[in-house]
């Protein structure tokens, strides 16, 4: 008889299931809203409705710039963003209720960018869940969970479904 999966690992593989539906080539990023055991909704990264994706038009890449300081000394940090699709945590939010999301936990597959965590920290949730982590944000968007007193940890040992992992390009 095989072990039954525990709470974590069954939502986290349907957020991995649902990012084989993106096309981008950079990044598949499934979410899922949860409150309690009951699964509210699924979203993942991709072009708005209608418009032609990633693999469909390429990616639509802009720069950014940030200023950090590192060892008391300003630093310019660059990096390369895909503006093409709507993040799997904003496609979330926006076909979630308010209500719905009131105390709720988000799984992801992906460490939320800044954009998404400041979208999350607001939207009602308490909890955050995430597997691969992201760099280029991550002191900062976990400073703001700990300042919002939303939980926030990543499943370090966690194992995806085969067939759902794609090569990240940060």
């Amino acid at each position: 008889m095989s072990k039954r999966k525990d709470w974590d690992t069954y939502f986290m593989d349907i957020a991995y299931m649902a990012s084989t539906r993106s096309q981008c080539g950079r990044r598949h990023v499934g979410a899922v809203l949860v409150q309690g055991k009951k699964l509210l909704g699924t979203a993942y990264n991709g072009a708005p409705m209608g418009l032609p994706d990633c693999s469909e038009a390429g990616c639509m890449l802009v720069e950014e710039i940030e200023l950090k300081m590192i060892e008391e000394k300003e630093e310019v940090i660059r990096k390369q963003r895909c503006i093409r699709t709507i993040h799997a945590e904003q496609n979330l939010l926006l076909f979630t209720d308010r209500e719905d999301r009131e105390g709720s936990t988000v799984y992801v597959t992906d460490q939320p960018c800044w954009t998404c965590a400041n979208m999350l920290a607001n939207s009602g949730i308490t909890e955050i869940v995430f597997h691969r982590g992201y760099p280029k944000d991550s002191e900062k968007v976990s400073s703001l969970m700990e300042a919002r007193g939303i939980l926030f940890r990543r499943m370090d040992a966690y194992e995806p479904p085969q067939g759902t992992i794609t090569e990240v390009v940060n």
